[in-house]
């Protein structure tokens, strides 16, 4: 299939930009008079918007991470379909746009973005719907017996390239799983020191 080098730019483009508005930051202003970046954790994403709003402000700020990477990649299979190795390379390419937007986002001045587990999340449940559940039912499984959001999200995004693999037999959506696993692990490393110390916050 032929990719219209112009209509590629312009969705990985625009998952980007999409992946880089701050949901978590931008209600917690509208409806909290806060700066997300100015409590807790200072991270833009669900777990510290719990922190400030409770569970609806958490849930919401969850719900439309996961819409930032889902929908790139479903418009991306809107206009390339879903077949071949020229699309998987495509739909994974706005997947990543969207993921890297949330972790250095241009409104933000590329800076205190989020850790992106949603934002894969979401791009994953459109690609795999299975390997999600499965990293899905990892996560829940780290998350209560660690009762640490943060083991749940590294359990979680070390299970997706194995899963997808397995699953889809496509080593272009598990590259594309490496790769979110590897900024993943680099923006938890704060976590990882707080684990080995034994100081990392509980839920």
């Amino acid at each position: 299939m032929a990719i219209d080098i112009c209509i590629l730019a312009a969705l990985t483009t625009g998952a980007y930009m999409l992946g880089s508005i701050p949901f978590g930051l931008v209600l917690s202003k509208i409806f909290y008079s806060t700066d997300l970046r100015a409590v807790g954790s200072g991270n833009i994403g669900a777990t510290n918007a719990r922190r400030v709003g409770g569970w609806p402000l958490g849930l919401a700020t969850l719900l439309l991470d996961m819409a930032k990477g889902a929908i790139p990649v479903v418009i991306g299979i809107l206009l390339f379909g879903k077949n071949g190795l020229a699309a998987h390379a495509v739909l994974c390419l706005s997947a990543l746009g969207a993921f890297w937007g949330h972790l250095y986002p241009l409104y933000l001045g590329f800076r205190t973005g989020g850790k992106g587990v949603a934002t894969a999340g979401g791009a994953f449940l459109v690609l795999s719907p299975v390997a999600f559940l499965s990293a899905l039912a990892m996560f829940l499984a780290a998350a209560a017996l660690s009762r640490r959001v943060s083991v749940g999200s590294l359990a979680a995004a070390a299970t997706l390239p194995a899963a997808v693999f397995f699953i889809e037999k496509n080593l272009i959506y598990a590259a594309a799983g490496l790769i979110i696993l590897a900024f993943i692990i680099v923006g938890h490393r704060e976590n990882i020191i707080g684990l080995a110390n034994n100081t990392e916050p509980r839920i």
